[in-house]
């Protein structure tokens, strides 16, 4: 899909040990690159990264993000050409309980990884990842634009939003007169797929009440999200990073939305429901919301023209097919099933179906 881009590349990348890092570190060796990640350790002896024993498949370096002296070394030892920032404090709720703990994490280090890829002369492109929580929400039918206004009610989004704010002062102060060097901001949100254990997630939250013979006790189900398989977002931080590192990779430079089309902006009833068709057993408890309880948007989803016309980027999985390679996932891997074939099977499945819907 990458034109073998990533090829003997020494890629760095932060939050490793996440979902979405985990699954992002697997693609990238498989392409070929020498990858060093930089995260907090696994959580549970369940998480993707564990299960897929990447601690003896890459450079694995365990370090905390709030501590500059930290990443400042492990970004001096490993040298590294491309950079894919990931790591995060990534759950709303939690926001809402510990508020400090996701402005120093989501703050305080993008403040310290921007400050030493500034003192790191070998990198030469950044893919900066926040969210699409860090937009306003104004509740509207339209998708938010990159230009729609930052912020947000609580201390995730609002912490994503200032993370967009520290990335652009870098960028105007320092990295535009950088020789040879050119980042970007991405942007996507409610990732699905194998491999997820995180609290209060829907997908996690299914799985535990499916493995347990317990009905799933469903919190907010008009809740509407643009659903989407973890490759999707990556497959666009993948593609940005290519023509970041291009020639004219200045013109890339920026803020980009990566996400699914129309048609995959489902309730949470309807993820429910498919996920229950799929795993072929269950029943599902749909609850309302309480006066009260946290507050959670209703209706969020992205535009994402300027990916599809400037970088040539496209989903390639939709609802259904999200849905269904996610669940699949958890039943094969619930059953003794090898979580590394299960998701390099995965990643080439989605690469095949890629090269057959792109011309």
């Amino acid at each position: 899909m990458f034109d073998n881009f990533f090829k003997d590349k020494r890629v760095f990348v932060t939050g490793h040990t996440g979902f979405k890092g985990s699954w992002l570190s697997v693609w990238l060796r498989q392409m070929g690159a020498q990858v060093t990640g930089f995260a907090l350790p696994p959580k549970t002896p369940r998480d993707h990264f564990t299960v897929l024993g990447l601690t003896k498949r890459m450079r694995h370096i365990e370090g905390d993000l709030r501590d500059f002296k930290q990443i400042q070394a492990a970004l001096a030892k490993a040298k590294p050409e491309i950079i894919f920032h990931l790591a995060a404090q990534p759950l709303v709720r939690l926001s809402y309980a510990e508020p400090k703990l996701t402005f120093d994490t989501n703050v305080g280090g993008a403040v310290n990884l921007l400050e030493a890829i500034r003192n790191t002369p070998s990198v030469r492109t950044l893919v900066f990842i926040t969210s699409d929580k860090c937009y306003r929400n104004k509740e509207w039918a339209w998708g938010y634009r990159e230009i729609d206004e930052l912020g947000g009610p609580d201390s995730y989004s609002a912490s994503k939003a200032c993370a967009e704010l520290v990335f652009t002062s870098y960028q105007e102060s320092y990295f535009f007169q950088r020789k040879d060097f050119a980042a970007a901001t991405a942007r996507a949100g409610n990732v699905i797929g194998g491999g997820d254990w995180s609290q209060d997630r829907i997908v996690p939250d299914c799985i535990r009440a499916l493995e347990k013979g317990e009905a799933i006790n469903v919190r907010n189900p008009i809740a509407t999200r643009p659903w989407q398989h973890v490759l999707e977002p990556l497959s666009g931080y993948l593609r940005l990073a290519q023509k970041l590192g291009s020639r004219d990779g200045k013109y890339f430079r920026g803020a980009w939305n990566f996400g699914p089309t129309k048609e995959s902006n489902r309730t949470v009833r309807e993820l429910v429901e498919k996920t229950l068709k799929v795993w072929g057993s269950g029943k599902a408890i749909m609850g309302k919301k309480k006066p009260g309880a946290l507050h959670e948007a209703r209706f969020l989803h992205l535009n994402c023209d300027k990916a599809h016309q400037e970088l040539g980027w496209s989903p390639t999985w939709h609802f259904d097919d999200g849905v269904e390679q996610t669940i699949l996932w958890y039943r094969d891997r619930l059953k003794k099933a090898g979580a590394w074939n299960l998701t390099t099977g995965q990643i080439e499945a989605y690469e095949r179906a890629a090269k057959s819907f792109r011309p």
